[in-house]
């Protein structure tokens, strides 16, 4: 069989059988493709790789610059394309069970203050029609700390004003209920109940947010928009900013770990605990208003040098 064609199967697997979700199986799909890239300019057939062979592979990521988690995604993706070569008897054993993941650096997620979330908001002109929709739409993100997946998907019937809470299917296609705000609200219903209904017309369509045809908004779109309006704001950041500072003021304004962790969805709470970095200045004031043993000498002495918090900015 054709690396092309075997490639596909797996693809199709991970889809159908391992009910894996369409956004893990091609980034899986990605990997493996990198993988057999490879193989083929080093004249390697798949049925004659070796643990080395996959350790050459790595390395070559790594001097093409990518970063220790996409090598770490890539060899989760190995891992799981041996299994799928092992059924298909196309290798004995798994081999890339051998290597060890690379311990990735997990950067410190960039936040945006209340006031530039603010501005960045503003500065999206309502007076159009899918003015509205943006505002919702970047609205409902922060309100929510949803992914842009999530706000891609958002259903319509998942939507409930009475109780001011949405539904979210999140990764691996599990749901959780959030809260949103009284803004969030106010600009939902008026792209539900004013501006969508005349971009859709008389079409069904379950989605929350669609485009100018009233075809489903997708996340290249959700970003593309995102980015023009950091443009016209002068606020740099990304869409996924809006979810890392909505987990950051919940936490600042006295959130517990667990609630942010069920409200993000995060299946590990240690992925939660990296937001506890962001307000170093209320850690130097717990610092000096509960440990006051070096009061006396100002408050330069309280533990916290502009060098220990250059690292967690």
């Amino acid at each position: 069989m054709e690396p092309s064609e075997l490639l596909g199967e797996f693809y199709n697997e991970l889809l159908y059988i391992e009910n894996d979700s369409p956004l893990t199986a091609e980034t899986y799909f990605v990997s493996v493709k990198e993988f057999l890239g490879y193989l083929d300019s080093c004249g390697k057939k798949l049925e004659e790789v070796t643990a080395p062979d996959l350790v050459y592979f790595t390395a070559s990521r790594k001097t093409s610059g990518i970063s220790e988690l996409t090598v770490a995604k890539d060899l989760t993706a190995l891992r799981t394309f041996g299994n799928f070569l092992v059924d298909r008897k196309i290798w004995n054993e798994n081999i890339a069970l051998e290597l060890d993941r690379p311990k990735s650096h997990r950067s410190l997620p960039k936040v945006l203050e209340v006031e530039q979330v603010d501005s960045l908001l503003s500065a999206i002109d309502t007076q159009k029609p899918l003015g509205v929709r943006d505002r919702a739409l970047y609205e409902v993100i922060y309100s929510c700390g949803l992914r842009i997946s999530e706000a891609s998907g958002l259903l319509i019937s998942n939507i409930h004003f009475e109780e001011k809470v949405l539904v979210v299917r999140g990764k691996g296609s599990k749901e959780r209920i959030v809260p949103f705000g009284a803004d969030a609200e106010f600009w939902l219903r008026k792209w539900l109940e004013e501006v969508r209904p005349g971009i859709v017309g008389s079409r069904i369509v379950p989605q929350v947010f669609v485009n100018s045809k009233g075809e489903v908004l997708s996340r290249k779109g959700i970003w593309k928009n995102f980015k023009t309006l950091g443009v016209k704001s002068g606020v740099e950041a990304k869409v996924h900013t809006l979810r890392h500072s909505f987990a950051t003021h919940l936490l600042a304004g006295g959130a517990d770990l667990r609630s942010v962790q069920e409200l993000l969805g995060h299946a590990d709470l240690s992925t939660t605990q990296i937001y506890t970095h962001i307000d170093d200045g209320q850690l130097r004031d717990y610092h000096r208003d509960f440990f006051p043993g070096h009061m006396s000498h100002g408050e330069e002495d309280s533990g916290f040098s502009d060098a220990d918090t250059e690292d967690l900015e």
